[in-house]
């Protein structure tokens, strides 16, 4: 029966990641829209942990503000600084400090990952532990075999096949190079243990720093069992070290996510041409066509139809809309709305159920009514549009004056003719017209006609003409 101990969680991420060769922390590059970083954690708080430790380092402070935007207050998470980079030995010791001697759990299990493995799944993790347990090991780490293993570190194996020690590549010897079976350093230790083996490390190596891995062969060399296992997927594993490497774990991930998407009920046409940031959520029986990238928050209800050719940045897509050929950030799509092709809807917008907005839009800060119309060719910024309202092409709101933005108000079942100036603050009354090629500066009454430049007002128009005078 396995041994049952309490567990927690130690997250190298102190590192500078100098192959990235970026003034961003190499934890921090996004993948899916989160930091890799933020990917390992969400896959571990899904087991029972104490606690989980995160070791910050080279630009601690911007590390540790990230990762509390990006996981939010639901996930616990303590940090300890690795002021001076001493390597993963180090790193750990400097982690164990946090845990409270009197805490009651020092016979717990502790899992000891590097920050940059953001492929590795829950489950390979159980699967470690219970094997750590099942084993009763003082150490059990994940393998695997890569047909080019340049970079990580080696197991080497005794003569029955048992975990000796872990060889760096720049330490190992062209025997040891040949070696396959790489270590991606994810682990489980007996916490009794390994704060011991960590005294005993040296920095008598290539590198002149504390290897974590070298208390492997420091537990081995006393006595205790080192166990490990296999993972047959090689991509949980990859370290992501410079641009070629994320770029990989990106395509990985993204394979991931939209496979899961289809296999709950959505449907895309193109899987390659599909990106969906990890924060999307999608329900059944929407339909994503080709080149689509969905990112951040985005949200869209079923029977929505998204693409050709759609950027959507925490966007809202009610059921049953249709949207093409559209770039839309922090906008709110209703129910039943059209839009596209080739629509901008920027920051603020917000389209009521059955709204339609067409080729060659684009709209900001601006909320369109249930059923209103803008066609074509036309700029709504800072402004509402009433139900059923329909603003003709070439339209625009003129809110801005040189200093302050100014808003634009069109009633309900108004009727905006094409290539009219709205210049803000205006109002447009329910019913009212304004005639082709005005520009308005005034406010127009409910029922009347602005038509003329500067346009000049004649109420009670709309009233004349339905009864054909």
């Amino acid at each position: 029966m396995a041994v049952q101990r309490p567990l927690a969680a130690i997250v190298l991420a102190a590192g500078e990641g100098t192959r990235m060769r970026s003034a961003t922390p190499k934890v921090l590059h996004p993948l899916a829209g989160r930091p890799m970083l933020a990917h390992l954690v969400d896959a571990l708080v899904a087991l029972p942990l104490e606690r989980v430790v995160l070791v910050v380092g080279h630009r601690a402070e911007q590390v540790r503000t990230a990762m509390l935007d990006a996981l939010g207050t639901a996930t616990p998470v303590d940090f300890v600084e690795q002021r001076v980079q001493r390597g993963t030995g180090d790193a750990t010791a400097v982690a164990l400090g946090a845990f409270p001697e009197d805490d009651g759990l020092d016979e717990d299990d502790v899992l000891v990952l590097v920050g940059d493995v953001p492929l590795l799944r829950t489950e390979t993790v159980e699967a470690l532990l219970a094997h750590h347990r099942r084993t009763d090991a003082a150490a059990t780490l994940l393998t695997t075999h890569l047909a080019d293993p340049a970079g990580y570190g080696r197991i080497v194996r005794d003569a029955r096949g048992g975990v000796v020690r872990i060889v760096e590549q720049a330490d190992a010897t062209d025997e040891e190079r040949a070696i396959t079976e790489i270590n991606p350093a994810i682990y489980c230790f007996r916490r009794s243990l390994l704060a011991p083996a960590l005294r005993r490390l040296t920095p008598a190596n290539a590198q002149g720093e504390y290897y974590l891995t070298d208390v492997i062969a420091v537990l081995h060399d006393a006595g205790h069992t080192v166990a490990a296992i296999a993972v047959d997927d090689p991509f949980e594993c990859m370290g992501v070290n410079d641009r070629t490497q994320l770029a990989l774990a990106e395509a990985a991930l993204r394979d991931r996510i939209n496979l899961a998407w289809m296999r709950a009920g959505v449907t895309m046409v193109d899987p390659a041409t599909t990106y969906v940031d990890s924060g999307v959520v999608l329900e059944s029986d929407v339909r994503i066509l080709p080149n689509t990238i969905l990112e951040g928050s985005t949200t869209i209800a079923t029977g929505a139809i998204v693409g050709p050719d759609v950027r959507l940045v925490d966007t809202e897509v009610g059921a049953g809309a249709t949207v093409s050929h559209t770039v839309a950030r922090g906008a709110t799509i209703g129910s039943d709305c059209t839009v596209g092709p080739y629509v901008s809807l920027r920051v603020g917008t917000r389209l009521a159920a059955g709204a339609h907005v067409g080729t060659f839009v684009e709209t900001k800060n601006a909320q369109i009514g249930e059923g209103a119309k803008v066609p074509h060719l036309a700029y709504v910024g800072d402004a509402s549009v009433g139900p059923r309202a329909n603003v003709g092409a070439g339209t625009i709101t003129a809110n801005y004056d040189g200093r302050s933005k100014h808003r634009t108000e069109i009633g309900a079942d108004a009727r905006i003719g094409s290539n009219t100036v709205l210049r803000a603050p205006v109002r447009i009354g329910d019913g009212a017209y304004t005639a082709a090629g005005s520009v308005v500066t005034h406010d127009v009454p409910p029922g009347a006609l602005a038509k003329g430049v500067p346009a000049e007002i004649d109420e009670g128009w709309a009233d004349r003409l339905d009864e054909g005078n």
